[in-house]
């Protein structure tokens, strides 16, 4: 017996889909050499599954996520994007979430597709539209999608404060986007919604102070609280500290970047404030943010430290 010829489409379709997670759409197939009865005949036959709107799976039913957001993204036709929840899902700064794949297309394209919620956008959809540090988009295991910066800035429009604060920290777990930069990026992109809010979350966590401005901030705090000038800069225990007491035995830290408390830094301070300790000292910290727009907390902890080290 001879052995059965495959059509000449055959391996240019087993390619492709492989590429695409095991889907396809209609027009790749016909441009392939398969005509529209050719495509009938290849669904009777089980070797494609209509799964959306002019998008098939090769040679099997079931798909994984990437090959369902690959097929979301092919149903909207280029130039779609993964976006909101389903890039965050992606990006893994966010889990799978069930329901309908988010897909960002510009705003002149009038598409609904069962199965995706259709974001409209004028523009930005180029990798290039912002720069190459922040990527308006990108592709990630082949399936093109927003990039970090745009995914967080969509994400901050529809998931709860502290879901998003989660998301920016794994974004930077991951070193897709640090806070820092990030806040950056937000003064450098044009305006969108979703920006704002963003906004509000980084800048208490991303705030700087000079170390000129944070004295001149903190120092009345202390003289409020009953507390002597303290010195500033110096070095105790092997560690450079920002305000010291030598009198009562006070150290106070500041720190600008809670986001950049990756867990070395986290250790390096716990060090810090075991060796004061263990000097008879105590340690307190603030961040820069607190000693700028939450002063009372700062007096009162200032206040309460004085009165222990000074009936110690």
């Amino acid at each position: 017996m001879g052995t059965k010829k495959l059509p000449p489409w055959s391996r240019g379709v087993w390619e492709l889909a492989k590429s695409q997670h095991w889907v396809v759409t209609r027009g790749q197939l016909m441009a392939l050499g398969l005509s529209a009865e050719a495509i009938r005949h290849q669904l009777r036959t089980g070797y494609l599954h209509r799964i959306m709107h002019g998008v098939y799976a090769v040679g099997r039913q079931d798909l994984d996520p990437c090959g369902r957001w690959m097929a979301a993204v092919l149903a909207c036709g280029p130039p779609a994007l993964l976006s909101h929840r389903s890039a965050a899902a992606l990006l893994r700064i966010r889990k799978e979430e069930p329901g309908p794949i988010d897909v960002v297309v510009p705003d002149h394209v009038a598409r609904r597709r069962p199965g995706i919620r259709v974001h409209r956008r004028a523009g930005l959809l180029s990798p290039n539209d912002w720069s190459r540090r922040w990527p308006a988009s990108g592709t990630v295991k082949g399936i093109p999608l927003t990039g970090p910066v745009p995914t967080l800035i969509d994400l901050a429009m529809c998931i709860p404060a502290a879901e998003l604060e989660e998301a920016v920290n794994e974004a930077n777990q991951r070193e897709l986007v640090d806070p820092e930069s990030l806040r950056e990026a937000l003064d450098a992109i044009p305006a969108r919604p979703g920006i704002a809010r963003l906004r509000r979350l980084l800048d208490r966590d991303t705030f700087v102070l000079t170390d000129t401005r944070l004295e001149q901030l903190f120092l009345p705090l202390a003289r409020a609280a009953d507390l002597p000038l303290p010195q500033t800069q110096v070095w105790l225990n092997g560690y450079r500290v920002d305000f010291y007491w030598p009198d009562l035995g006070l150290v106070v830290e500041t720190d600008s970047l809670r986001y950049h408390r990756t867990p070395a830094t986290q250790a390096e301070d716990q060090r810090r404030d075991h060796a004061h300790i263990a000097a008879g000292r105590m340690p307190l910290r603030f961040t820069h943010w607190q000693v700028r727009y939450e002063p009372d907390h700062v007096r009162t902890m200032l206040t309460i430290a004085a009165r222990r080290r000074g009936s110690a």
